[in-house]
C-alpha cells in the first residue's frame, strides 16, 4: 500500500489530504489562519509564518485521523502555495517578518520603477512574464519592503517564496544557499531562467534602486522542478506532523500549477483555477511568449514542458465582496441564478477589483460596472460579475491563442467551479467552447501526485494523474447565449482596452480608474 500527504496553503487556510495510490482521498483537514489587512491600506495583505507551521501541525493531525491511516504509513509529504507571497529572512532562515502575501498590491510602485528600467535596459527577462513586472512579484514586494523597513536591512539574508520557505523548514534548512528553490516560483515572479544564467544581472539590480544590491546573491541556491527533491523531513517536524522522519519531500510549486495538474491538464488545455482568484495555466511543447501573459517558464507546470501562467487578480474575492456589501452571502445570492439568461442583468461589469493581473498587468485599475438603473439587485451585480470574470477570461485565452499557443479543451478547475453550476454555463456560453469540469474535488491532489512521484510510486505524471485524477462532467456552450455573449463581448472588450490602458485614446479614459485610486489615497493621509 503507498500512502502520501498531499498540502495546499490557499490564501486562507490549509488543507492537507491523504491519499491511497489506489483508492484515491482517504481523508482531508484544513486549518485556517488570519489575514491581516488595515483599512488605511487597500492594498496591504500579510501572514504569518507561524501561523502557517500551526495550522499546517494541525490540518495534518486531523487528516490522519480523517483518513484512519498511521502516520508512521506516510510515504512522502509534497507543498503547494499561494505566490507570489513572499517573505524576507535572516541568514540562519529566521522570519524577519510576515509574508507578502499574493494580494498584497503595496509595491505597485516599485513594479513601475522595474518595469521602466527593464524596457530602458532591453532586459530580455520582462518579455518572458510579458512585458510588464507587476506587484503581485517577488522583486517588486522585496524592493517595497527593503525601502519600508531600514531598521530591519542589515539582518537581511534572503527572501524566500512561500513554497520554498515552507519546505525548508520541513527539512531543516537553516542557511538560505542550502534551500532548494522552485523554478516553478522563481521563473514566473522573480524573473529567472537559465537562458540568462537565472536571476537579471546585478547592474540592472542596482540601476533600479541601490538598496537592490548584493540581493541576486543572496537568492543563489539550488533551482529546480518539481521532480527534484526539496530534502527530507526533520526528526522535529516528523513528532509535529505525527509523520515518519526522512521521507521526502518534493521541490514545492504554486497552487494553481498543481491544481492544474490535479484537474487532469494535457497539451493543448487552459485550466482555470478558479478560488479568491483565478489563474490560468496551459502547457507547451515550445516556448511561446505572449505580451501580458505572467510568465513562460519550462518546467514549471510539468517537467519537461514549457508552463504558461495567466490569470485574474480577483474573482471569488469579487462575488465575496458584493456579497458583504449586500448583507449577504455568496451562497444566499446566488440562488435564483440559474433561472437568469445571457445578459439578462442588463449590467456588464469590469472585474478589475484587485487590478489587472493579465493582460493589462495593471493594479491600478478598480471594478467598473455600467448600466445600473433603480430596481436592480446585489443578485443581478454578482451574475454580471460572473459574466465580467467569464469575459475577462476570454480575453485572455485569445491573446494566447494570438500567439501560438492553441486551446483545445477548457477545464474549470478550483473550488467555486465544484460549486457554482451557473458559473460553468456562463463560461461555456461566453467561451463558445465546452467547459470540462472534474467531476470530484482535486485541491490538494496535485500535491499529491507529486509526493507520490518522490515515492517512487509512479514513474510518469500521466501514470499518476491516469489513477488518481477524477473524469470531467462537460459543460456545452447554448447557441442562444453565445449569439447574445457575442454582442457584450465586443462592448467588454472595447472597454477593457480603452478603460485600462495609460494610451487610450481618448486619453483621458485611461486615466480615470488610476486618478480615483490616487486621489483615495491622498484622502485617507490627510
Amino acid at each position: 500500500m503507498a500512502v502520501v500527504a498531499g498540502v495546499d496553503f490557499g490564501t486562507l487556510n490549509v488543507r492537507v489530504s491523504i491519499f491511497h495510490h489506489e483508492r484515491g482521498r482517504l481523508g482531508a483537514a484544513t486549518a485556517d489562519y488570519p489575514l491581516h489587512r488595515t483599512p488605511a491600506d487597500p492594498d496591504h495583505a500579510t501572514q504569518s509564518h507561524f501561523d502557517h507551521l500551526r495550522a499546517l501541525e494541525a490540518a495534518t493531525r486531523d487528516a490522519l485521523l480523517a483518513s484512519g491511516v498511521a502516520g508512521s504509513e506516510v510515504e512522502a509529504i509534497a507543498l503547494d502555495t499561494t505566490g507570489s507571497s513572499v517573505i524576507p529572512v535572516d541568514d540562519r532562515m529566521q522570519p524577519l517578518d510576515e509574508y507578502y502575501l499574493w494580494c498584497d498590491h503595496r509595491a505597485w510602485r516599485e513594479a513601475c520603477q522595474i518595469t521602466r528600467a527593464a524596457r530602458q535596459n532591453g532586459l530580455e527577462a520582462l518579455e518572458w512574464c510579458g512585458g510588464v513586472y507587476s506587484t503581485e512579484w517577488g522583486f517588486s514586494k522585496l524592493l517595497h519592503w527593503l525601502r519600508h523597513n531600514p531598521e530591519k536591512r542589515e539582518r537581511f539574508g534572503s527572501a524566500f517564496e512561500h513554497c520554498d520557505m515552507i519546505a525548508a523548514t520541513l527539512c531543516g534548512v537553516k542557511e538560505p544557499a542550502a534551500a532548494m528553490r522552485s523554478v516553478c516560483a522563481m521563473g514566473h515572479k522573480w524573473l529567472w531562467n537559465p537562458r540568462w544564467n537565472g536571476l537579471p544581472p546585478e547592474e540592472f539590480l542596482t540601476g533600479v534602486d541601490p538598496l537592490l544590491a548584493g540581493v541576486r546573491e543572496k537568492l543563489q541556491g539550488q533551482y529546480a522542478t518539481s521532480d527534484r527533491l526539496a530534502g527530507h523531513l526533520t526528526p522535529e517536524w516528523a513528532g509535529k506532523l505525527g509523520l515518519p522522519a526522512g521521507i521526502p519531500i518534493p521541490v514545492g510549486a504554486f497552487d494553481a500549477h498543481w491544481d492544474a495538474v490535479g484537474a487532469g491538464i494535457k497539451l493543448g488545455d487552459a485550466v482555470n483555477v478558479i478560488g479568491t482568484s483565478t489563474c490560468i495555466i496551459g502547457m507547451s511543447e515550445t516556448v511561446q511568449l505572449v505580451p501580458g501573459v505572467c510568465g513562460v517558464v519550462p518546467g514549471s507546470v510539468y517537467p519537461g514542458y514549457t508552463g504558461i501562467e495567466a490569470g485574474l487578480s480577483a474573482t471569488g474575492g469579487i462575488f465575496d465582496a458584493i456579497a458583504r456589501r449586500a448583507g449577504s452571502t455568496v451562497k444566499a445570492l446566488s440562488e435564483g441564478l440559474e433561472e437568469y439568461r445571457a445578459g439578462q442583468s442588463g449590467l456588464l461589469r469590469l472585474t478589475w477589483d484587485n487590478g489587472d493581473r493579465t493582460v493589462l498587468v495593471n493594479p491600478e485599475l478598480g471594478g467598473v460596472t455600467l448600466g445600473w438603473n433603480l430596481t436592480q439587485t446585489a443578485r443581478d451585480e454578482l451574475f454580471a460579475a460572473i459574466e465580467g470574470t467569464a469575459f475577462h477570461t476570454r480575453i485572455i485565452l485569445e491573446r494566447m491563442e494570438e500567439r501560438g499557443a492553441p486551446v483545445r479543451r477548457v477545464i474549470n478547475g478550483g473550488g467555486i467551479p465544484q460549486r457554482n453550476k451557473v458559473l460553468n454555463h456562463v463560461y461555456a456560453n461566453v467561451l463558445n467552447k465546452p467547459v470540462l469540469v472534474p467531476s470530484g474535488d482535486v485541491t490538494s491532489l496535485g500535491s499529491a501526485i507529486f509526493a507520490f512521484m518522490a515515492a517512487g510510486t509512479f514513474k510518469t505524471i500521466e501514470e499518476a494523474q491516469a489513477a488518481l485524477c477524477p473524469p470531467h462532467c462537460t459543460v456545452e456552450p447554448d447557441l442562444a447565449s453565445v449569439a447574445v455573449y457575442e454582442r457584450l463581448y465586443e462592448h467588454f472588450r472595447n472597454l477593457y482596452f480603452a478603460l485600462g490602458s495609460p494610451d487610450a485614446k481618448p486619453a483621458f479614459l485611461g486615466a480615470v480608474l488610476p486618478d480615483l485610486r490616487q486621489i483615495a489615497e491622498e484622502a485617507r493621509k490627510r
